[in-house]
């Protein structure tokens, strides 16, 4: 059985990083070949009860490293419970956004050192 391919569309807000990665996932359809589409944080009902309080306003007190812990935990949820199976399964998983959006945002754009 033929692993899978991971394929990750990262950039800053509209830059178009869905677009394209729509554009890819019709090209690769109309080949024939299975492609499954991704979202970071989201992608699963644990990760987009996450992205729901990472995107809420009401929650503006949150600290920088509960913020990047969720993101963490969105993360995990979806590589368990969605992308490794599919890889396993031979699928080309599309994803729009991953860990560099962490890296960006949560290590550089909030200023905190992110031990990895």
């Amino acid at each position: 059985m033929q692993k899978g391919i991971f394929v990750v569309f990262e950039g800053v807000d509209g830059s178009g990083k869905s677009t394209q990665l729509d554009l890819l996932n019709k090209y690769f359809q109309s080949s024939g070949i299975e492609t499954y589409t991704t979202r970071e944080p989201g992608g699963t009902r644990v990760g987009e009860k996450i992205r729901e309080i990472l995107l809420d306003p009401d929650f503006s007190e949150m600290r920088e490293r509960t913020e990047a812990l969720l993101y963490a935990a969105a993360r995990a949820q979806l590589v368990a419970q969605v992308i490794r199976p599919k890889l396993e399964l031979g699928t080309i998983v599309l994803c729009d956004r991953y860990i560099d959006s962490s890296l960006a945002y949560q290590g550089y754009g909030r200023g905190m050192e992110l031990d990895f």
